[in-house]
């Protein structure tokens, strides 16, 4: 990646630690109803999350904050500055990269939250292969009265799309840029290397028998550290969906569908259905897991970087196919 500080760079250097938002105020307290409603779409079963003596889930942490369409109380108008400057430099693009969150102490019922957010770091130039940009990381910290209770920093990427172009008989053309390869780690590694033997692995802990997905390193229900795996039949239902339009991305045909899939184990996953156009998709359709390899003209390199990619998909059953996938 390129280190250069450009002009442009050290314009944006300047918003280093100007605010983002003051004083910020949460619309709504922290209450029952969200922390139900985030509780039953994350499938998340622990009782601390109800009854009289409920916390909140500590991810909810940035729920709390979100303005919703109409915005929210306190925001400065740094971090659009901010973007006005790399528009106007081309860089039209975005793509969130990872979060932290700290927890200082538990949210419950009735905590009324107020934030502040302040614009911590902009990086030099960095070229990626999504294209060239600069990462922007806000951080957020979140109070009830006066005491700091969390602290969530988001980074993301704003960035000048790369073109991607091959010579064909016709002169050059537009290419398939590849598909964005997964995040392999020592937590979903198996995952991952069952996808390619085309098994549909679901972890077990080995304690209290509770499946869970995706991949994590202890058990939500008991704490227990220990698990082992299931192989899924690959049967389904859509248990929700999106239609994605934008952005557009060299690598994919919007529209498309993704959806959240409820295996006939229990658990859920995200992945693309397929086998019907994409405005046909509905809660509650059937479906079958698939394996779909793409990028099979990718030969790779010797850092084991490339190659074709094995997805799992999901087929919406007695469908036929669409434009999607």
């Amino acid at each position: 990646m390129s280190t250069v500080i450009d002009e442009l760079g050290a314009r944006l250097k300047a918003y280093e630690g100007r605010p983002a938002a003051v004083a910020g105020t949460g619309k709504d307290p922290v209450n029952e109803p969200m922390i139900r409603h985030w509780c039953e779409a994350m499938g998340d079963t622990n009782p601390a999350y109800s009854g009289p003596d409920a916390v909140a889930p500590p991810t909810m942490l940035q729920a709390w904050t979100m303005g919703g369409l109409s915005g929210h109380s306190g925001r400065t108008g740094a971090y659009d500055e901010l973007f006005d400057l790399l528009d106007e430099a081309g860089c039209t693009s975005v793509v969130a990269t990872d979060c932290e969150q700290e927890y200082l102490r538990p949210l419950r019922p009735g905590d009324e939250v107020t934030f502040d957010a302040v614009i911590e770091s902009v990086s030099d130039r960095k070229t990626t292969k999504l294209g060239t940009g600069y990462f922007v990381t806000t951080r957020m910290d979140v109070r009830v009265g006066q005491d700091l209770v969390g602290t969530h920093r988001f980074r993301i990427l704003k960035y000048a799309p790369a073109r991607q172009r091959q010579k064909g008989k016709g002169g050059e053309k537009g290419a398939r840029a590849r598909r964005p390869r997964p995040v392999v780690n020592r937590d979903n590694a198996g995952f991952w290397e069952g996808v390619e033997r085309h098994q549909l692995l679901i972890q077990r802990c080995t304690s209290c028998g509770t499946l869970r997905h995706p991949w994590l390193p202890g058990c939500n229900t008991c704490g227990g550290p220990d698990w082992d795996t299931v192989e899924a039949s690959g049967d389904g239902t859509v248990y929700s969906y999106v239609v994605m339009h934008h952005p557009p991305f060299p690598a994919f045909d919007p529209p498309y569908a993704v959806g959240l899939i409820e295996l006939a184990e229990g658990v859920r996953i995200v992945s693309n259905v397929v086998g019907v156009p994409y405005d046909k998709v509905r809660v509650g359709l059937p479906v079958r897991l698939e394996f779909r390899r793409y990028d099979d003209e990718d030969k790779g390199d010797d850092k084991g970087g490339g190659g074709p990619l094995v997805l799992p998909v999901f087929r919406v059953l007695d469908g036929r196919e669409g434009g999607v996938g």
